[in-house]
C-alpha cells in the first residue's frame, strides 16, 4: 500500500486522476486492463482527454496499481 501511494506521488495529473478512480476497485484478482479501460475509455470519449494521453496516462496509473495487487 505505501509503495502504490509513493509511486502514485509521481504521476501525471491524467495518471493521477485516473488512479484516484481504480484504485479503490483493486483486488488482488482484480484484472487491472479491464479496470483502466472501464474508467479510461469514458473519459476519451467524453472528450476530457485525448485516446493518446488516456493510454499513456493509463500505462502510468497501471504501473502504480500493481502495488496493491
Amino acid at each position: 500500500m505505501a509503495a502504490a501511494q509513493a509511486c502514485a506521488a509521481n504521476l501525471s495529473k491524467d495518471a493521477s486522476t485516473i488512479y484516484a478512480k481504480v484504485a479503490p476497485t483493486v483486488t488482488p484478482k482484480t484484472d487491472l486492463r479491464d479496470a483502466l479501460t472501464s474508467v479510461v475509455r469514458p473519459m476519451v470519449m467524453n472528450g476530457s482527454m485525448s485516446r493518446d494521453a488516456g493510454r499513456a496516462a493509463a500505462e502510468q496509473a497501471g504501473a502504480c496499481l500493481e502495488h496493491l495487487k
